[in-house]
C-alpha cells in the first residue's frame, strides 16, 4: 500500500537530518513513529468507547472488591 503524507517543513527537516545522522531512510522512521503511536490511538478509542458505554448504560462497572469476592481472591 503506498500512502502520500505532506508533513511540517520543520518535522521534514527533523526527519532528514536523523535519517542522514543514523545512515536509515525516512520511511523507516514514518513506521516506527505510526507503529509505536498506533497503540496507543487505539487503547485511547477502546476507552472512550467503554466510557460512553458505561455513561449510556450500555455496560456495567465491578467494583475490585466484587471481583475479587467472585473469584474468590478476597481476604
Amino acid at each position: 500500500m503506498s500512502v502520500s503524507l505532506r508533513l511540517p517543513d520543520d518535522l521534514s527537516e527533523r526527519l532528514n537530518i536523523l535519517a542522514a545522522q543514523t545512515g536509515r531512510s525516512k520511511t523507516f522512521y514514518m513506521l516506527e513513529a505510526i507503529s509505536q503511536h498506533i497503540d496507543d490511538l487505539e487503547d485511547r478509542y477502546l476507552a472512550e468507547q467503554r466510557l460512553l458505554d458505561v455513561r449510556s448504560g450500555r455496560s456495567k462497572t465491578h467494583s475490585i472488591d466484587d471481583v475479587e469476592r467472585d473469584l474468590g481472591l478476597a481476604d
